[in-house]
Formats: structure tokens, C-alpha cells, sequence
């Protein structure tokens, strides 16, 4: 569903560069939607962040930004932009579709040491890294940890983190971070070193990913200290001698007895299958400046490359600093390095507002690439692109759809597009239905006969323009419509009216039978797979014009209406998807478990009678279930979604299963729990 846009009051800052959709994350006073960049085409996270809730946690928001200004490497999650209103701070960051590293635990049970091992090493370099620029980061978890589409992982969350001025041996006082990950040194009130409490957090979260549980846990925060303060954990059987001693040395209580990071580096079952130590120094340092990007840039703000380069290297983490940033990020992928221009758009297209619907942004590579090639676009800026922007056609959006309606705003843009869609005639095909009726009444309009083959002709001619059978089966098969004519050809009615015409009649009534007549034409078109809000926009562009563009409507609309139904064709195969009158179709995902079912609302009904048992409120919007759960104060303990959904292969029911607020392994027990009651 569409965002609202009264939801972030005074955001128009945001909204001038990204399209804002879906909550992807929530945790205390944060919110991160995902978005686009509309300059690029990149997709990104953004972390909303209300000042007025924040009170004394918003110098924690300064001290994560600063931080992320000043990280840059392979393993820590990038900053691309920071927008603060009077109101509100957006933090625009790397998005990572693979979601946290906690989900992928949870859809494995355990890693196996191999895949444990190469997570690990990507967390000792991020670690390394993140200490040698003088910062502690004190809040190590699954959570804090994102899969990126490369499956590697990207550190998050500095709001907990330390730079002392003295420097790392500087020893710290406060006690924060998530209880079941903290150091022993730390719940206990004493002055400890940061970078030895973020070692013993490495070892409980490699404990968690060897073993799918946590060595220390109990719902009591009392026992759960003691537990720590203690250090005893039992060793599950299945772990290799190498990782026992390796958890051994990590979750040491004293300090000065755990293994460092250092040490880490080269560790022996760190080393196992691997011929070097660990990796850690950055290869995205800020000093270097990639010369491809900034040419691109140069180009699309009329600037010279010297100032463009000398406007980046300030590093203000604003608008140039993003599309710097993911410019490069396109180029690392692989991707070309083009920027789109600044879109022109209508103030209420979904654009403009910065509003997408949740199947607008879930397009698959593969459909990216079948509709690009549907359009023949041959401009450079779009070669990755899901759409491009309304330049010289700017429908109107998709307005008060029900919750699971698609929204699908297409917009044709750019000379490329609209050259496309001009009707080009060919040999075969020859003049347009305008131009044989102005024939015809030059050569002779006297001769009643010649006028009868000539309307004979004028109609086969105007068949040549109607819309094909759609393709889908859906609309083809299941779904038979009457044979009618479609697009520009004449209704009966028409047809009698132009017969009928007076032979001596002038030529303003003949203009204006045949302006009545080109009316009629119109009025009468049957859009196959059209959508209603589609329907209405085609005819306006057709028929709202000013009175010169309405003579050539009949042959224009045709050719129009051609391509646009072709795209929608390929873009909706089925009304199904359109009305959402049933489950998303996704791939498997970290965070959908799979049924052994293939009716989605026998598993609905029986997740909803399970949710009240467990003392779980939600709300419904189709297929997702919005769940929360409430503490004895009265406030929300814990928020997650349930959607019941399709996977694409094989063709059996999911569940997709997402965190949005509190503690980690409290959702992971009461979701499992759910799960397992339903008997899924």
C-alpha cells in the first residue's frame, strides 16, 4: 500500500528526492522505510526519526551520524544522506534486501561452521575496521547485522556507539546495549574497555549462528545477569572441537584474559580453508574519488569536473554526496553509471508526492527487463530503471484504492517514448482513416456511388487500427468477451450517420458530422485489459485537448492505446493480480516458512484463531496481519507482521514473517510458537 503522506508532515525536503514506500524496520523512536532515489534509480533505506519523540536519545542521533560520516568500508552499511527538518531527521543508508542477519538464523535453525565461518570473518573485518577508527560499537546482534544482495553482511545501528577522546584504552562507564549480549564487566556497573565488551558480543553472536540459540538467555533480566556475570553455557554436541575453543576464549568474564581482535585476525579456525588472515582495512576509502562518476555527474549539472569533484570531496552527505555515493554503488555492481533528469511531474502523481504501492517497487529483474525492452527505449539514463519520468505525458496517479489494489501508474516519458508510440505508417497499412476521408472528398464528393466504395474502404481501413486479442489467458480464455470493435472503429450508429449525409450538403456540416462521428469513435472504445482509472486517463488524453490535437485523436489514440495495452498486458498477466483478490506471489525469502499447503486461506483462518490464544491483537489488511503485543504498563512490547503468500517455486503457501518491534528472541519464540500451533 501506498505510504501517506500525512504521515511524515513537513518531509517535502525528502519527497524532492525519493519516492518513500513500505516500512521495511521499527524500533524505539525509528521507523525505516525503504525508497528510490529518484536521480538514480537506487534503491535505499531511510530511517525516519521524529525530534519531538527522540528527547534526550536525540544526541544519540548525532553521535550515529557522526559516526557513519566517517565509516566507509565492505562490511559497514553505507551513509548516502542526511535530511533534518525542524521536525524530523531522515537518515538515508544502504539498502540490503536481504534483510537482518537474525531472520536468516531463524530460516536455517543453525549455520553450519563452513557458512558460520565466512559470516564471521566478515564480522571480524567490519570489527577491526570500526575499532581502528577509534569507535566502539557496543551494540554487536543479529539484528545489527544486514544481508546484502551479494549475500555479504553490512554493519548498522551506531546510535550505542563510543569514540573516546583518549582513544579506545580509554575506559567507558555506561551501560548500554542489548542485555543478553553485554559483557559481564558492563551489567555490572564497572568501567570497562569497549573494544573488549564488543570482542565478548562477537562470541555470544558466533555462539547464536553455530548453535540457533543464545548461550546466556532468561525472560528474568535478574538471572539472565547472573548467568553472564558467571560465564557458564553448555556446549551443544554438534560443535567441532575448534569452535568450542574458539567460544571459550571469546566469552571470557575477566577481560584481560579474552582473546583480542587482533588475534582474531589470524586466528586458526578463523584461517581453516582460508590462505590469509582476515581483510579488514577499507577498500571504499573516502579519499578516492571515481572519476566515472564524477564525469556523469559534471555532465547532468552543467558543472566542470574540477568543481564537481572539489563539491564531493566536501562531504556534506547531501544531495551530491548521494548520488556520488550511488553512482558508484551502481558502478561496483556492475550497472551503468547514468543519472536520469530531473523529473517533471504532476502534483498529484504518486511521483511527486514521493507515493508508491508496495507491487509498484517488487518488480523482478526479469520484469524490469520485459517491460524496458516492451518500450525500445534507447536513451542511457534508464538501462536499470522499473520506470521512467513523466516528462511529456504526466497522467494522473492512481488515487483511493483499497488496501491490496495495485497501483499501476506507468508513465511514458522522454522524445525516445514518444516517438515509439507515433503511428509510423508502413506499406502495408498506408494513409490513416483521416487522411483517406480528406482524399475522398477531393476527388469527388458528387458521386453517390464512389462515396458508398469509399465508405467501404474508410472501414476496412479503420480496421486496420483496432487493439489485437490481449495475450494473457486470462483475459483470452477465461474471461470471453463479445466480438466488437475496438479502438478507432466506428460504432453502427456512426456508420448510418455518415451514409445518410445530405449529398449536397456544405462543407461546415460535413465538418461537423465527421467531428460527430470521430466523437462517437471514441466513445464507443472497449479497452480490453484496461484498468478503470486507466480507462479514464487514456480517454482524457485523448479527447481533452485543444481543438487541433482533436483532429488527429483518431489516429494518435490508436497507436497510444496499442502500446500502453501492450505494457499493461505484460505487466498485469492476470486481473487476478490486479484486484488482489489473493496472496502476493514472492521468492523464497530468509524470512518465509514454508507449508506444506496449497490453500492460502485455510492457513490464514487458522493463524487468526491462533493469534487471540497467544494474546496477540491484530489488525487485517487482506492477506497481512499487523500483530502487537502489550506489557503490563500499557505499552507495545512487540509489533510484527504475518502475510500469508505464494512462493513462485514450487507452488506451495508461505508464511512471511517480519520483526518490526522488540526484543529479538522473544519474537523468535512467540512466532514459532504461532507457526507451530497453526500445524503449517
Amino acid at each position: 500500500m501506498p505510504v501517506e503522506r500525512t504521515e511524515h508532515r513537513g518531509a517535502d525536503e525528502l519527497y524532492k528526492y525519493y519516492d518513500v514506500y513500505e516500512t521495511i524496520g521499527s524500533g524505539g523512536f525509528a521507523k525505516v522505510k525503504l525508497g528510490r532515489h529518484l536521480q538514480t534509480g537506487e534503491k535505499v533505506a531511510i530511517k525516519i526519526m521524529n525530534k519531538k519523540d527522540l528527547g534526550d536519545d536525540l544526541p544519540r542521533v548525532k553521535v550515529e551520524i557522526e559516526a557513519m560520516r566517517n565509516l566507509s568500508h565492505q562490511h559497514v552499511c553505507r551513509l548516502y544522506h542526511v535530511i533534518e527538518t525542524t521536525t524530523q531527521i531522515f537518515i538515508v543508508m544502504e539498502y540490503c534486501p536481504g534483510g537482518e542477519l537474525f531472520d536468516y538464523i531463524i530460516a536455517k535453525d543453525r549455520l553450519p561452521e563452513e557458512e558460520t565461518r565466512v559470516f564471521f570473518r566478515q564480522i571480524v573485518s567490519a570489527m577491526a575496521y570500526v575499532h581502528s577508527q577509534g569507535y566502539a560499537h557496543r551494540d554487536l546482534k543479529p539484528e545489527n547485522l544486514l544481508i546484502d544482495e551479494n549475500h555479504n553482511l553490512k554493519l548498522i545501528d551506531f546510535g550505542l556507539c563510543a569514540k573516546p577522546k583518549g582513544g579506545l584504552g580509554y575506559e567507558l562507564m555506561t551501560c548500554c546495549g542489548s542485555p543478553a549480549y553485554a559483557a559481564p564487566e558492563l551489567i555490572q556497573g564497572k568501567a570497562y574497555i569497549g573494544s573488549e565488551a564488543d570482542v565478548w558480543s562477537m562470541g555470544v553472536l558466533l555462539f547464536a549462528l553455530l548453535c540457533g540459540y543464545l548461550p546466556f538467555d532468561d525472560d528474568n533480566c535478574g538471572v539472565l545477569y547472573r548467568k553472564i556475570a558467571r560465564g557458564k553455557y553448555d556446549n551443544p554436541h554438534w560443535l567441532s572441537p575448534g569452535s568450542v575453543l574458539i567460544l571459550n576464549q571469546m566469552l571470557q568474564v575477566d577481560p584481560k584474559r579474552r582473546i583480542t581482535l587482533r588475534q582474531l585476525l589470524d586466528h586458526p579456525w578463523v584461517m581453516k580453508d582460508y590462505n590469509s588472515p582476515v581483510e579488514w582495512l577499507s577498500r571504499k576509502p573516502l579519499g578516492h574519488i571515481d572519476e566515472d562518476c564524477v564525469t556523469e555527474m559534471a555532465v547532468n549539472m552543467k558543472r566542470s569536473r574540477g568543481s564537481t569533484t572539489a563539491l564531493v570531496k566536501e562531504w556534506r552527505y547531501d544531495q551530491t554526496s548521494a548520488i556520488y555515493l550511488l553512482l558508484l554503488s551502481k558502478k561496483q555492481r556492475g550497472k551503468p553509471v547514468r543519472m536520469r533528469p530531473e523529473p517533471t511531474v504532476c502534483e498529484d502523481s504518486p511521483l511527486h508526492k514521493g507515493l508508491q504501492s508496495r507491487e509498484a517497487l517488487h518488480l523482478s529483474e526479469d520484469e524490469d527487463a520485459v517491460m524496458m525492452g516492451s518500450l525500445d527505449l534507447c536513451s542511457d539514463y534508464i538501462d536499470d530503471c522499473p520506470w521512467v519520468p513523466a516528462k511529456h505525458y504526466t497522467p494522473q496517479g492512481v488515487r483511493g484504492q483499497p488496501d491490496g489494489a495495485v497501483n499501476k501508474d506507468t508513465r511514458l516519458a522522454s522524445p525516445a517514448v514518444e516517438k515509439r508510440y507515433a503511428y509510423s505508417p508502413t506499406p502495408e497499412r498506408g494513409r490513416t482513416a483521416a487522411q483517406h476521408r480528406q482524399e475522398r472528398r477531393d476527388r469527388g464528393q458528387e458521386r453517390t456511388s464512389e462515396n458508398k466504395e469509399n465508405m467501404a474502404v474508410q472501414h476496412k481501413d479503420v480496421e486496420l487500427f483496432a487493439l489485437p486479442p490481449p495475450r494473457t489467458p486470462v483475459s483470452s480464455k477465461k474471461n470471453p468477451r463479445p466480438n466488437k470493435n475496438v479502438l478507432t472503429t466506428p460504432s453502427k450508429n456512426a456508420n448510418i450517420a455518415n451514409a445518410d449525409a445530405p449529398k449536397g450538403e456544405g462543407s461546415a456540416s460535413k465538418e461537423h458530422t465527421k467531428k460527430r462521428t470521430e466523437f462517437k469513435e471514441i466513445a464507443n472504445v472497449e479497452l480490453l485489459t484496461f484498468s478503470p482509472e486507466r480507462r479514464s486517463r487514456s480517454l482524457d488524453m485523448a479527447v481533452t485537448s485543444d481543438s487541433g490535437k482533436k483532429k488527429r485523436a483518431g489516429k494518435m489514440f490508436g497507436s497510444l492505446e496499442r502500446g500502453l495495452d501492450k505494457m499493461i498486458t505484460m505487466l498485469t498477466p492476470s486481473k487476478r493480480r490486479a484486484l488482489r483478490d489473493g496472496p502476493r506471489k514472492i521468492k523464497a525469502q530468509y524470512n518465509v516458512t514454508l507449508t506444506s499447503q496449497t490453500n492460502p486461506d485455510q492457513i490464514l483462518n487458522q493463524i487468526l484463531s491462533i493469534l487471540p490464544e497467544k494474546n496477540v491483537d491484530f489488525t487485517q489488511h487482506g492477506y497481512t496481519l499487523k500483530c502487537q503485543t502489550w506489557g503490563d504498563s500499557g505499552k507495545v512490547t512487540m509489533a510484527f507482521e504475518l502475510e500469508v503468500c505464494m512462493l513462485q517455486r514450487p507452488e506451495v503457501v508461505g508464511v512471511r514473517r517480519q520483526r518490526l518491534k522488540g526484543d529479538a528472541w522473544v519474537y523468535k519464540r512467540l512466532v514459532e510458537d504461532i507457526l507451530g500451533t497453526s500445524s503449517i
